[in-house]
């Protein structure tokens, strides 16, 4: 776990990403309040720091002012030393983070901590355990560097955006168009590629009815789904098949189980017609 805690700080640091300003907001579109909250709390924590100096990181490490229920800071030293946490990273406090990383990412590492003040919020995207439900989920990290130490408090995001689906789809659509068979192995095999997050695709035989593919439950494939029931036992598999039925495109709204939170929530499906397949793939909008 400790490297897993290493590499994402290294890759939170060394991916590509926007660039904020002191003033400017970032939103994502669907956590406007976490995202609010994380660099209002990131905000404070550098305030305090540079009125208290070294004081702070003990404050930043306890349950309270620079904690929500979802979200908390943590320092890091330019020398790549846990100084401070207000989560579960803080049993790595006082060492050395580096020497678990590979040569490219700590020469990754070793750069970013190294760069020049310059009174910024960066922000980077990354994924780590949730300590909420203790899954991997994505996580958007705001950071500053400040002195010789760079403060950070972030957010999860468990749930994808309709523009993400449907991006997803796109590319399902066009990989099936140029290579069927492989495509739908791929699928079935869950290859990251069609199973982004709480995304995933999953196909249907137009004419047996049958699902050919699926990136979530392998055990539904060769499945009716005219009986296929939804996370509250509704039945749902007519509704998925009339919703493109004399059309090229079409979506429909069900009970479902997010592979993510673990939970039964509302799902908006996008379907569309390629071939003789149905391609799908669906986004969550919480619990009903």
């Amino acid at each position: 776990m400790f490297k897993h805690s290493a590499l994402s700080f290294a890759c939170l640091l060394a991916m590509t990403g926007p660039v904020f300003g002191a003033g400017a907001v970032e939103l994502v579109s669907g956590y406007e309040v976490e995202a609010n909250q994380a660099r209002e709390l990131l905000a404070k924590a550098v305030s305090a720091y540079r009125k208290q100096g070294d004081t702070v990181l003990a404050q930043l490490s306890r349950q309270g002012a620079y904690t929500t229920p979802s979200t908390y800071v943590y320092v890091v030293s330019t020398q790549g030393v846990m100084l401070a946490s207000g989560g579960p990273s803080a049993i790595y406090i006082g060492r050395d983070i580096r020497p678990m990383l590979d040569d490219e990412l700590r020469t990754a590492l070793n750069d970013a901590l190294s760069s020049a003040e310059d009174d910024v919020t960066h922000s980077r995207e990354y994924h780590w355990m949730n300590w909420r439900d203790g899954k991997h989920e994505r996580k958007r990290v705001y950071f500053q560097r400040v002195g010789d130490k760079v403060f950070a408090a972030g957010y999860y995001m468990p749930r994808s955006s309709p523009q993400e689906a449907r991006r997803l789809l796109d590319d399902a659509v066009d990989a099936l168009r140029h290579d069927t068979h492989a495509t739908l192995e791929k699928i079935n095999r869950l290859d990251a590629f069609y199973n982004r997050d709480d995304l995933y695709v999953f196909v249907i035989d137009e004419k047996s009815h049958t699902f050919v593919a699926h990136g979530a439950d392998h055990r539904l494939v060769g499945d009716d789904v005219s009986s296929l029931r939804g996370a509250n036992g509704e039945l749902i598999g007519p509704r998925l098949l009339s919703a493109v039925q004399g059309r090229e495109e079409g979506e429909t709204s069900y009970e479902w189980r997010n592979p993510v939170t673990g939970a039964k929530e509302l799902k908006h499906t996008l379907m569309r017609r390629e071939g003789n397949f149905i391609v799908a793939v669906g986004y969550y909008k919480g619990r009903p």
